[in-house]
C-alpha cells in the first residue's frame, strides 16, 4: 500500500494573495493546468518540468521525477549529472524554461540561487509570465523574499519549499516540505511535490519556507554536535554505547540524531552521502543571520558552529556530518566510538 501524504495549510489564512497579485495566480493556474494541475488532462500528456542544480539532493529528487513518469530538463554545473539521474540535459539556464511551467531549483546556497537567478543568461533574463519557480535549496530568506518580489515583476511566481530528511528520504520520496508563497500556486503543483514528499505543509508567504527550514536545521546541527559529544565522553568513562543510547531514546535526552544516527555509527556506519560538516556550517550561519535580522538573541549556536568547524579544520568538512564525532574524538585523546 502507498504511503499516505499529507498536507497542512497555516490557519488564519496566512499566504493569502492580496489581490493586486490576481493577475500573476491566473497566468500561474493556466500554467498548472498546462504543466498537469488539471487530473483529467494529465492523464492523457505527459507532464514536465524542469530542474536546477542534480547533486545530491536535487538528483535524488529528479531520479524520483522520472521514475513517477515527469518528463524533467535538467542542468548542471557537471554536464554528466543529467543522464545519471534520467533527465534530458539543458545545455544553458536559460534552456530549461524554454519548454516548461515549473522549474525546480536546488543548490547550495542564496549566492548561487541569486547567480541562477539574476545572472547573465539566468532565469529573470529567460523567464516568461505564468511559469513557476519552486526553490528547494536550503537560502536565507530575506534574499527569497527580494527574488520573489522581482519575479512578481515579470509575471512568475517564486515558491520557497525547504527539505528535510535528508538524502535517505529523498531517495525513497519521503521527504517533508516546509513551503512558502502564494497558497493558490502551492496547490497547483502539488503533483510536483507527490513524487518527492509525504508530508507537505504550507507555512505562510514568501520565504516563510525557508525561514522554517533554517529553524529546524539549527536544531538538527545543536542535537547532532551535543549527542556526538555526549557519545565520546560516553565512550571514554567505557560505557557500553549501545546501552547508553537504549537510556538515552528512553530518557529526556531523546533526539533526532541519539534516534536515527548514533545507533548505527556506534558500530561504524556513518550513513554516508547526507548532508556535510561544511554545509551544516553554512546552515548554522545562515541561522544566526536570520535571527539576528530578527532582534533575537542566538546563545546556542557557538557550540554547533565550533563543532562542524572543528571537522572542516581537521579534514572531515566534505564528508556526512555524522563525521563530528570523529573530530571531537580526535581532539578528546584519538577517541573513536567503534573499537577496532
Amino acid at each position: 500500500m502507498a504511503e499516505r501524504r499529507t498536507r497542512d495549510r497555516v490557519p488564519g489564512g496566512a499566504g493569502r494573495r492580496p489581490a493586486h497579485l490576481a493577475w500573476q495566480i491566473r497566468g500561474a493556474r493556466a500554467a498548472a493546468v498546462r504543466t498537469g494541475a488539471n487530473q483529467e488532462e494529465t492523464s492523457m500528456d505527459k507532464k514536465r518540468v524542469g530542474f536546477i542544480g542534480l547533486g545530491n539532493m536535487g538528483g535524488r529528487m529528479t531520479r524520483r521525477l522520472v521514475d513517477a513518469g515527469i518528463s524533467v530538463l535538467g542542468y548542471d554545473t557537471d554536464p554528466t549529472r543529467a543522464a545519471e539521474t534520467g533527465a534530458r540535459a539543458a545545455a544553458t539556464i536559460g534552456e530549461v524554461l524554454d519548454d516548461v511551467d515549473v522549474v525546480l531549483l536546488s543548490l547550495p546556497d542564496s549566492k548561487v540561487v541569486e547567480a541562477v537567478v539574476e545572472g547573465d543568461g539566468g532565469l529573470l533574463a529567460a523567464c516568461r509570465p505564468g511559469q513557476i519557480v519552486v526553490d528547494l535549496s536550503t537560502a536565507a530568506a530575506s534574499s527569497t523574499v527580494r527574488l520573489s518580489a522581482r519575479f512578481a515583476q515579470q509575471g512568475v511566481q517564486y515558491v520557497d519549499a525547504g527539505v528535510s530528511g535528508g538524502a535517505a528520504a529523498a531517495e525513497k520520496g519521503k521527504l517533508t516540505l516546509m513551503v512558502g508563497g502564494d497558497a493558490a500556486t502551492i496547490e497547483a503543483i502539488d503533483w510536483v511535490f507527490a513524487p518527492i514528499s509525504t508530508k507537505v505543509v504550507t507555512m505562510g508567504g514568501s520565504g516563510a519556507g525557508h525561514t522554517t527550514k533554517l529553524l529546524n536545521n539549527f536544531l538538527n546541527a545543536v542535537s547532532l554536535a551535543a549527542t556526538a559529544e555526549v557519545m565520546v565522553a560516553g565512550k571514554k568513562a567505557g560505557l557500553d554505547l549501545h546501552r547508553l543510547l537504549e537510556v538515552i531514546n528512553s530518557s529526556s535526552g531523546v533526539n533526532f540524531a541519539s534516534l536515527n544516527r548514533f545507533p548505527f555509527i556506534v558500530d561504524g556506519d556513518y550513513l554516508e552521502g547526507g548532508l556535510t560538516s561544511k554545509l551544516m556550517t553554512k546552515d548554522v550561519v545562515l541561522y544566526v543571520d536570520m535571527v539576528r535580522e530578527l532582534g533575537v538573541a542566538s546563545l546556542n549556536a557557538a557550540g554547533p558552529a565550533a563543532c562542524f568547524g572543528l571537522a572542516t579544520a581537521l579534514g572531515y568538512g566534505d564528508q556526512i556530518s555524522n563525521r563530528v564525532v570523529d573530530a571531537i574524538g580526535d581532539v578528546s585523546g584519538g577517541v573513536r566510538l567503534k573499537s577496532a
